[in-house]
């Protein structure tokens, strides 16, 4: 009941900011939308048989040989925009939700461990740390996915490599300020295993912040998985991201069909202005030094 109660003022308080409201239905309505884009979309953008090359390249409105109308044009590769848009999203919202919810996990395993361990164990971890912080996310993302090559797997291991560190870095500052406190005194005067400590004492109080980070993210690394998809470093030609999309249409911004890039870099626009929105929302709520 008591957390049924917290969890209806959260939302009362989350409700009254209309801007925060409206971008996580945007966030809703396109992850339900990518969710069911196989069953919404008249094409299979994957389907590299089915794609008409006679197809390629026309103005929103055109119907196809296939017999259906292409809302949003086709590029270069005859592929019906919306659909591969819809398939695109898709791929944006796996990779950003598997990519920060690994991130997650492993950055707060190491923030707290080190904020509980302490001495020489602390030191070192929160050294590296700091080091990788040092360099861009962008920077060590295009480095690892230029040593891993293409591919979902490689993508996501480049991208929790590149934003494991900012997790660990905010669960060890909560998890410094929940060490000193009683409860944690009293858990260990008891028998606990230190893992018991840590996960299950320690942790669930440094949420807050981790989940403001995650947020925000999460947005992050559909933004990096667009550039690096935009710079071929991403997925392979045969699994359209909405960064290949972009790319593959930036030549042709100048010979007047622009839709082959605006369409997709709009929808990845308003995705990850509505993830932040939401999460600027979150972050104001569960600060209370922001609070008014």
């Amino acid at each position: 009941m008591h957390k049924d109660s917290l969890l209806r003022r959260f939302w009362a308080e989350f409700a009254e900011n209309r801007v925060a409201v409206a971008g996580l239905l945007v966030v809703l309505v396109v992850a339900a939308m990518a969710l069911l884009a196989p069953l919404i979309t008249p094409q299979n953008p994957y389907d590299i048989g089915k794609l008409v090359l006679g197809d390629a390249r026309r103005p929103p409105g055109h119907v196809g040989s296939g017999g259906y109308v292409h809302w949003l044009g086709t590029d270069a590769q005859g592929r019906d925009l919306w659909s591969a848009i819809l398939y695109g999203l898709r791929i944006s919202v796996q990779i950003g939700v598997v990519a920060g919810a690994v991130a997650l996990v492993i950055g707060s395993t190491l923030g707290v461990s080190a904020a509980f361990l302490g001495g020489r164990v602390e030191m070192l971890v929160m050294r590296f740390i700091d080091l990788q912080l040092s360099f861009p996310a962008i920077l060590l993302a295009l480095v690892l996915s230029a040593l891993l090559g293409q591919g979902k797997t490689q993508l996501i291991i480049a991208l929790v490599t590149a934003q494991y560190a900012y997790f660990a870095r905010t669960a060890h500052g909560a998890a410094a300020a929940e060490r000193s406190k009683e409860y944690v005194e009293a858990a260990l005067s008891t028998p606990l295993p230190a893992r018991t400590v840590m996960f299950r004492h320690i942790l669930p109080n440094c949420l807050p912040p981790l989940i403001v980070v995650a947020t925000v993210q999460v947005a992050n690394s559909i933004a990096l998985e667009a550039t690096l998809s935009f710079l071929g470093l991403g997925l392979p030609v045969t699994e359209p991201s909405l960064g290949m999309l972009i790319a593959n249409g930036f030549q042709y911004m100048l010979s007047g069909r622009y839709w082959i890039s605006i369409y997709p870099g709009v929808a990845l626009i308003v995705l990850i202005v509505a993830i932040n929105l939401v999460g600027d929302q979150i972050r104001d709520q569960l600060n209370p030094r922001l609070k008014r």
